[in-house]
């Protein structure tokens, strides 16, 4: 059997791996040359996927990387893994489905298999992407081809996630459709979860996902009334946490990050408002979350006038750039609203990221481009007036950083059991 994976990032190219370990031909299809010639070349660019595993899935052609889609007549089935973000509104934006669905319309074979594993609100697959490949193939879903939804779950940085070993949601269009994608996955994730239709399959993803943003939300709004009642709110959970029943723990942060939990209750809340519904609960959720980089510049405020100084002018060093510990991924970091913020108010901002030696040109957040990580040094460290902890990556010794820096301010409660000095360190 021989598979397309359309895009070929965080999501696609773990994907393409695991198939290609299974023993389905792979072929990757990604619209940037650049990471379709270090994959062919047997380079990879993600942190967690190593180099030796994509050189050996090339040199034993179970995998091979293009930029040329009418190759998708070779294949049997073609999975898209590209972007869904939000436009300048905060509305969705699936031009990328789209697009891609115009791409592979002209290349659509009899008994081909489509499926969307992009998150997206109920009705993306079996709507716009059907109507999409149905004008351009002059094929109908359902009978000339099949048409399915299979959400992602990649969990970065997380060493036990396995994509094999992830149960896979998987709706059809209709139920010969259904059939047919879990004969494909069935090669190469143990579990599958079948459900009743497309819709279904998508809006578990959503719930997946805004389940998380609501529960953060919580114990966001909890770590400022805590704080302000003088209660580590790191030790209310931790006690909690002790009940083994009715009770998961959820921490705290200095906002969201990602390509899900800040986007993706925002294509639910927006296709609610379709249907005269109002998410009331998400929405709230979303302010709540969105507030926090203004809660930590106000700790980054009052630990600095405690030092008789003011954020205008002070030099503050923020840790961790990446979205979450343990990985290379910043897209839609809070740490990026929190430098920007920072800057704002005057002061004179750098980053430390073991992971991220130097940030790359994005849309959001083009004028740190080329911006490099600071050195890991004592003489560096210290000539800061102000350490941020926004992201508590495992490699980094934060007992050199309490050691080191006059002020710290933690976001991510890394620095819990180490010692420090009285006044040097604050949690926000």
């Amino acid at each position: 059997m021989k598979i397309a994976v359309i895009g070929l990032g965080y999501v696609g190219l773990p994907l393409s791996v695991q198939f290609a370990r299974s023993g389905v031909s792979v072929l990757g299809l990604d619209v940037d040359r650049e990471k379709v010639d270090a994959l062919n070349q047997g380079r990879s660019y993600i942190k967690h996927i190593p180099a030796e595993s994509i050189a050996t899935l090339i040199s034993a052609k179970s995998f091979s990387a293009s930029t040329d889609f009418s190759r998708l007549k070779e294949v049997e089935a073609v999975i898209i893994c590209v972007p869904t973000p939000l436009n300048k509104n905060r509305e969705p934006d699936i031009s990328y489905i789209v697009d891609t669905g115009r791409n592979i319309a002209p290349h659509l074979q009899r008994g081909m298999l489509v499926v969307l594993e992009s998150t997206t609100y109920p009705g993306t697959t079996d709507q716009d992407l059907r109507a999409v490949l149905e004008s351009g193939s002059g094929l109908k879903a359902g009978s000339d081809f099949h048409l399915a939804f299979s959400p992602e779950r990649e969990d970065p940085g997380n060493p036990s996630s396995q994509v094999a070993l992830i149960p896979k949601i998987v709706g059809g269009y209709t139920p010969a459709c259904l059939e047919k994608a879990k004969a494909l996955y069935s090669r190469a994730v143990k579990t599958l979860v079948p459900v009743s239709s497309c819709r279904v399959a998508e809006a578990a993803k959503l719930l997946e996902n805004t389940y998380r943003a609501v529960n953060i939300a919580l114990v966001n709004e909890l770590k400022v009334v805590y704080t302000a009642m003088g209660i580590d709110l790191w030790e209310v959970i931790n006690a909690a946490k002790t009940k083994p029943f009715g009770f998961m723990p959820f921490y705290p942060g200095p906002g969201l990050g990602g390509h899900c939990i800040p986007i993706d209750p925002f294509y639910l809340t927006w296709k609610a408002r379709e249907y005269g519904q109002h998410t009331r609960f998400i929405e709230l959720a979303g302010e709540i979350n969105t507030s926090m980089p203004e809660f930590v510049l106000r700790r980054v405020a009052e630990a600095l006038n405690e030092r008789q100084k003011s954020v205008k002018g002070s030099s503050i060093l923020v840790i961790g750039l990446a979205y979450k510990p343990n990985v290379d991924d910043e897209r839609e970091s809070p740490s990026y609203v929190l430098m920007e913020k920072l800057k704002e108010h005057g002061a004179s901002v750098s980053y430390y990221d073991p992971y991220v030696p130097v940030i790359k040109k994005t849309r959001e957040h083009a004028a740190w481009a080329g911006t490099k990580s600071a050195e890991w040094n004592r003489e560096t460290i210290s000539s800061f007036d102000l350490t941020l902890i926004a992201t508590n990556h495992a490699s980094i010794n934060y007992q050199q950083l309490a050691d080191w820096s006059p002020c710290i301010v933690d976001t991510r409660n890394a620095l819990c059991g180490l010692q420090t000095k009285p006044g040097q360190l604050w949690k926000a």
